[in-house]
């Protein structure tokens, strides 16, 4: 895994923390997480500030915001510690946020490196490299409800692993303007499985249809 710091765009964090682009620009402009300017993308972040941006609202609904904010300081003055107490009840596994965080960025780092756009290639669109497969059609079929298997299937040119990188790179890429529905695209999702929600806060099996 790359050791060299990465500043991510406010989509790109959003995309790596699993948190709402709104809520990252929110907390940059609450002062929660540091303004960095970057000459091509504008607003940059760094990993800590995306574990900041994970933890904030992570313990959001439990921590008031000085509480938080007391919780972020005891971090950087401990940065190697696994565990932070928050406060007599509350103990953050820092280490596990760090743990997901960093597969999410190494996700996005491979995403980047084998997705491209050609001139004159399929319209221009991202499409993994050696292929013609728009990764934005295969994003939107997963979002939409298709499986992971249906979708191989489908596209035999396709690993399930590049249909996981085309979920984050293209909520890390977000299209310009409305996106277009599949119908649109001459495209439909042949069979969606709808499968009973798991408790909260468990991850959603696949294929399952909102």
């Amino acid at each position: 895994m790359s050791n060299a710091l990465r500043e991510y765009t406010p989509a790109e964090a959003a995309a790596v923390s699993e948190i709402a682009v709104k809520a990252v620009h929110n907390a940059i402009d609450k002062r929660i997480l540091s303004n960095r300017l970057s000459r091509t993308s504008g607003r940059a972040l760094t990993d800590e500030d995306l574990l900041r941006l994970k933890l904030w609202y992570g313990v959001g609904s439990i921590l008031s915001a000085e509480r938080r904010k007391r919780l972020f300081d005891t971090i950087d003055q401990n940065p190697h510690a696994d565990t932070v107490r928050a406060d007599d009840y509350l103990i953050v596994d820092v280490a596990r946020a760090r743990e997901h965080l960093a597969a999410r960025g190494e996700a996005l780092r491979e995403a980047d490196k084998v997705i491209h756009s050609v001139k004159g290639l399929v319209g221009g669109e991202p499409v993994f490299k050696g292929t013609r497969v728009p990764v934005r059609t295969i994003a939107a079929m997963k979002l939409q409800g298709a499986a992971t298997d249906e979708i191989v299937e489908g596209y035999p040119a396709l690993t399930a692993r590049m249909v996981d990188l085309a979920e984050i790179w293209v909520a890390a890429h977000p299209a310009r303007g409305r996106p277009r529905k599949l119908s649109e695209q001459g495209l439909k999702v042949k069979s969606v499985k709808r499968l009973p929600l798991g408790k909260a806060g468990t991850e959603k099996p696949s294929g399952t249809a909102s």
